[in-house]
């Protein structure tokens, strides 16, 4: 069985990081450089930084800065905004990154998965499906959670899954900064569904909400922003409680 992994998420927003509620992220948390500094000696297991206006702003996410901060990050490292081609991939890639994360272009291009995880290897590319609960059905939202896509979760799971993605990065908008648990049902129809990695994310409060969704959802990763910035609970302190628990672990 695969070790579950606990990884930050990074939420970078102009010239620093931010986090919010349910996608509205617009309380500042701090500098980029120095927390990518302070998880890096923090046994996380792997970190994700997000761009999240690279979108709404046309342009991908500044390789430059990536390339600078990627010399501090010594675990593996995956990187998502504004990636609308194969060359967009391969830059992030050069820059310093060993994944990237796909969200909104995959809905207008659906050859952008398939496409990375040919020339790249599936290895590299995480979809990332952000999805909300609408009149009894669950749809994925695009732009950075601003536009709902006429497509149920778990059928665009399992076609990004066919495109060749190797992992999936699954998030809540209705449970995003709210910090009283995942959407398990969700998380469990979904990973029950694909035979490729499924990251939980949106919801973690407390060690025993990330037990709770790789137990009852079968998540095989939990990334997680507001834990680690507004609680004193460490990665290393949710690892050893899962270790309590029966959950392999990195340690």
């Amino acid at each position: 069985m695969l070790k579950v992994r606990i990884m930050p998420t990074l939420l970078w927003k102009d010239f620093g990081l931010v986090k919010g509620i349910s996608f509205d992220s617009n309380r500042r948390v701090g500098a980029l450089l120095p927390s990518i500094k302070v998880y890096s000696v923090r046994d996380v297991d792997e970190l994700i930084l997000l761009d999240i206006t690279a979108t709404e702003q046309n342009r991908l996410a500044d390789v430059e800065t990536i390339k600078d901060i990627s010399k501090e990050v010594f675990v593996p490292f995956t990187v998502g905004g504004g990636i609308k081609k194969a060359v967009d991939i391969k830059n992030i890639l050069l820059a310093g990154a060993d994944k990237v994360t796909i969200n909104t272009e995959s809905y207008k291009n659906n050859n952008i998965i398939e496409e990375g995880a040919k020339i790249f290897g599936s290895q590299c590319i995480v979809a990332s499906i952000d999805f909300k609960r609408v009149n009894g059905k669950t749809f994925c939202v695009s732009h950075a959670g601003t536009k709902v896509e006429p497509i149920e979760v778990t059928q665009w799971a399992k076609t990004v899954e066919n495109m060749g993605a190797g992992e999936i990065l699954l998030t809540s908008v209705d449970k995003d900064g709210r910090m009283d648990g995942f959407d398990y049902e969700i998380v469990g129809e979904v990973t029950s569904l694909v035979n490729i990695p499924v990251i939980a994310s949106g919801g973690a409060g407390c060690a025993q909400d990330i037990y709770e969704v790789i137990k009852k959802g079968g998540a095989s990763a939990i990334a997680a922003a507001s834990i680690f910035h507004f609680t004193e609970q460490t990665p290393q302190e949710i690892k050893e409680y899962l270790y309590t628990k029966g959950i392999n672990v990195r340690r």
